[in-house]
């Protein structure tokens, strides 16, 4: 979601004028950006010493301007001014939009400006977005959040959850599917209560529709040069037999499912405020193993709750054990201030912490090896992507995702005309596998040339020289060393 954020924030800077700032040093920048997360304990620490680092640049480069905004910017508001009084301009979640406003106020002004919104005012789809890939997209479905988990912050930071309608989201694909896109990822905070938010943003008209998501699956099954749909998240509380049945019966929607478990023990689930336990957490993975049997399942799991004892954290582990999952992203737990869990006195020490957390990942880790083997041979689709893989120049191969969003790093030919594009299908067969990714070195077969392999050429064929902007956010994967 953030990522997508700071696509539109891109695009609204690109709408304005600005020019990205040759090289990656924050030096060369006129602009630096900064859109942020609140989720984990460490996000302040990176920021301010961030804000710091660039200090001296800014002293040393005139009229050079600093944004914050993001999650970050919404729960500490006027603290970031307060601790970093180099920053020019501050914005929450609800206002990404009134960003270069806000510059040019603060540029004018010759001091900070704050402008946090409460509440959100329109979706924020309606913004510019300087997407990063011409033949795959994330689209917002929703914004918010109505859980109330203990240990979240994104509820009081990205509000009540907000639904778009279904024929704004679908001109949306259909739009970007006419530019190349033929994959998609539907993102909301809880996409499978998609339907129960709908607003009048006129007044305060809420109505909804608890099938509405399951449609939505099934209406971009219709969509034409749609190739992939995915989403992220569902939550188990809410998640129904109608979309397990709308993914099997839709082609286009992926053999793939992020379901967060966050823990196996009932009596931590309860003390999360997660409504649900283990027992129809496991039923819901069960269908989902009849309906799409070769379904690649993840998940989010916290270790050292406060509270958690060893016989809760063997419930985990045997939930784990069960699950099957493709792979996890495992967390230890860290205090979030404005949490009810913050203020809980019992929380776990670090050490007893870091022990369970290289339990449960070694654990995840055998599982996704175990899964992976079992492909070995197999002959799976992939579609290919640029900046998946590292190695691959040096390994001559190109590297993209399977159906199930497995990586996939696969050996191609060196001839232009027979190598693939970014964007482009093909199928091979597996021949090795790693706990996080598969190999195929026998080559490709029934290559596909898609439009968005077209899109792709296209954008590398043509100068790009509309306004650009660079972020100042973190990358995804390792960083540079």
């Amino acid at each position: 979601m953030n990522v997508h954020d700071s696509e539109r924030l891109a695009g609204l800077l690109e709408s304005a004028g600005y020019v990205r700032a040759d090289g990656e040093e924050d030096g060369a920048a006129d602009v630096v950006v900064f859109n942020t997360c609140a989720v984990r304990e460490n996000a302040d620490n990176k920021l301010y010493g961030s804000l710091g680092h660039l200090l001296p640049v800014k002293n040393a480069r005139p009229g050079m301007q600093i944004a914050v905004g993001g999650c970050l910017a919404q729960k500490d508001t006027s603290t970031i001014v307060d601790r970093a009084p180099w920053v020019d301009v501050v914005f929450g979640t609800h206002n990404i939009g009134s960003l270069p406003v806000l510059l040019e106020r603060a540029r004018i002004a010759e001091q900070a400006q704050v402008e946090i919104a409460e509440a959100l005012q329109h979706f924020p789809s309606t913004l510019p977005t300087r997407r990063d890939s011409p033949y795959s997209a994330w689209v917002s479905i929703s914004v918010g959040c109505n859980n109330t988990c203990t240990f979240c912050i994104v509820p009081a930071l990205r509000g009540r959850e907000v639904d778009r309608r279904p024929g704004d989201i679908l001109r949306e694909i259909e739009t970007l599917v006419a530019g190349g896109v033929q994959e998609i990822t539907l993102l909301g905070q809880n996409v499978n209560a998609y339907g129960t938010g709908f607003v009048d943003f006129e007044g305060t008209e809420r109505f909804g529709d608890r099938q509405a998501f399951a449609k939505l699956l099934r209406a971009c099954g219709q969509i034409e040069g749609l190739e992939r749909v995915r989403f992220t998240s569902p939550h188990p509380k809410d998640f129904t037999d109608d979309v397990i049945e709308a993914m099997a019966e839709t082609p286009n929607v992926m053999p793939q499912l992020h379901m967060p478990l966050q823990s196996g023990s009932d009596r931590i689930l309860k003390a999360m405020r997660r409504s649900y336990r283990a027992e129809r957490y496991l039923g819901i993975i069960d269908r989902v193993r009849q309906a799409m049997p070769d379904a690649a399942i993840t998940t989010d799991i916290i270790v050292g709750f406060p509270g958690e004892t060893e016989e809760d954290f063997a419930a985990t582990l045997a939930v784990t054990e069960q699950a099957r999952y493709s792979s996890a992203f495992t967390f230890q737990y860290s205090t979030r201030p404005g949490t009810p869990a913050a203020t809980m006195t019992d929380q776990v020490p670090k050490a007893i912490v870091q022990e369970r957390y290289e339990r449960l990942v070694a654990l995840v880790n055998r599982q996704a090896w175990e899964g992976n083997r079992e492909l070995e041979g197999r002959e799976v689709e992939v579609m290919f992507a640029s900046g998946e893989g590292r190695k691959d120049a040096e390994t001559n191969r190109m590297s993209g995702r399977a159906r199930d969003n497995r990586l996939i790093h696969v050996a191609v030919p060196e001839d232009p005309q027979l190598r693939p594009r970014p964007g482009d299908i093909a199928h091979t067969v597996v021949t090795h596998a790693a706990p996080h990714h598969l190999n195929a070195d026998g080559g490709i077969f029934e290559l596909r040339r898609t439009r968005g392999g077209d899109a792709w050429q296209a954008r590398q064929a043509t100068p790009d020289n509309r306004p650009q902007v660079s972020l100042g956010m973190p990358s995804l994967g390792a960083p540079r060393t």
